[in-house]
């Protein structure tokens, strides 16, 4: 009898693409350009601003009006996912996109962020300045630590319930893998600039050392999930402050290789960063990063913020504050930014800025939404984030084309001047 032939497994196929960024206009004598970034689910033009949806959706509005005030692409939170509902379920539903009816590029973060807000208590906001006594025990004032590192990974205490759950390299690739964004981030320790110099040197070891462990699973789970999608992995740099940190930080992203030679497909440039000092800090690590690879912000989308990370060499931008400061009124116009629930405004019958083409002031006056925020109605949140995403947006589109069309920095003077007409913003780099 003759025994049958064993059938060889078939090869696996290889779904990486040689480069996902195709640079375009180069910014003269800066670090600036222009590009495409290429996803399974379309592509991204940059500079662009990559709007967050934390919990799979951008408070207040629908995906579809994301899509029609011009985002290329939304951010969604691998933590609070990971808690609610859980990354099986979206996978299960078919990823992110699917989950969330978004059929454009999709981002997430890796539970970094959450290293650092919920282990020192400061929620969403970064200081962007170091004033302040240095110590690696600090804590916001009343708050409870929710988070301890370890060299192995971190343990989290939910927000929500109050359960334990940890946090590895290992493990943030399987939630960021099972919620399918098209573009993942590894896993880091984020510090806070009242760090200590020595525990911000102990950090970049931490996270340069999770770093590989994200390739080598990445890689890992490519290869299972070989039915889907290619997802991009970026490396995250840290350092703080520190010139020497930041470089060592790059080059150290840069030279991880994985089991089959792959390093990362793209930058993020992570942690604490002093605003005054925003634009040497991105110099620095643009100066060490390829350029065939793209480099994104985290954090960052103030105007003025956007302007000098640009112009030395960033790509694109996360950030909640336009949808969040919404939630509370502020409003971004041309000529800076007001809080709309003033009572000069209860009287105003003209839209929140006449030149402005997003739904909100082609429909509604400031009288109304001014009455919406007084009456506490939640279509004033849906109004104002609609505006502020749209002005978002388009500021970093129009910074593109200012490259594209050559004339950047006389937009980079117009368009500053206008939005702190009244005030003198923070020295740029």
């Amino acid at each position: 009898m003759t025994s049958a032939v064993p059938t060889p497994p078939e090869p696996v196929v290889d779904k990486r693409p040689e480069s996902i960024f195709t640079m375009g206009t180069r910014l003269e004598d800066r670090l600036g350009r222009t590009g495409t970034i290429h996803t399974p689910h379309g592509d991204i033009a940059t500079p662009s601003f990559v709007a967050v949806g934390t919990k799979a959706t951008v408070k207040a509005v629908l995906p579809e009006s994301m899509k029609e005030l011009g985002a290329q692409s939304l951010l969604a939170n691998a933590y609070h996912l990971y808690l609610q509902p859980g990354p099986d379920i979206v996978d299960e539903a078919g990823g992110l996109g699917k989950f969330m009816n978004w059929d454009g590029p999709t981002f997430t973060d890796s539970g970094g962020f959450q290293v650092m807000s919920l282990g020192v208590g400061f929620k969403k906001v970064l200081a962007m300045e170091a004033v302040g006594v240095q110590s690696d025990d600090v804590i916001a004032k009343g708050k409870e630590r929710l988070a301890t590192v370890d060299d192995e990974g971190v343990t989290f205490k939910s927000h929500l319930d109050g359960s334990k759950h940890r946090f590895t390299p290992e493990v943030s690739m399987q939630i960021q893998h099972q919620l399918g964004a098209d573009i993942m981030f590894a896993f880091d320790e984020l510090t806070t600039l009242l760090n200590t110099r020595g525990y911000q040197e102990r950090s970049v070891e931490r996270t340069q050392a999770w770093a590989i462990r994200c390739i080598n699973e990445h890689e890992k789970l490519t290869a299972e999930r070989a039915d889907k999608p290619y997802q991009a992995l970026f490396g995250v740099i840290q350092g703080a402050q520190y010139e020497d940190l930041r470089r060592q930080a790059c080059r150290g992203l840069e030279s991880i290789e994985g089991e089959n030679g792959y390093g990362f497909d793209g930058y993020g440039i992570g942690g604490a960063l002093e605003k005054q000092n925003l634009g040497t800090i991105v110099r620095w690590c643009n100066e060490e990063l390829p350029e065939n690879k793209p480099r994104h912000m985290l954090g960052i989308s103030e105007p003025d913020d956007f302007f000098v990370a640009i112009e030395n060499g960033a790509d694109t931008f996360d950030c909640v504050n336009p949808s969040r400061v919404a939630r509370n009124a502020a409003i971004y116009v041309r000529s800076g930014r007001f809080n709309i629930n003033t009572s000069r405004f209860r009287r105003d019958f003209t839209p929140i800025d006449d030149e402005c083409d997003c739904y909100t002031c082609a429909n509604y006056t400031r009288a109304y939404i001014h009455h919406l925020f007084k009456a506490k109605e939640m279509l004033a949140s849906t109004l104002c984030t609609i505006h502020n995403e749209r002005f978002t947006v388009k500021l970093v589109d129009d910074i593109r084309a200012s490259i594209e069309g050559g004339y950047f920095h006389d937009f980079k003077a117009d368009m500053l001047g206008k939005f702190y007409a009244a005030k003198t913003p923070a020295p740029q780099a």
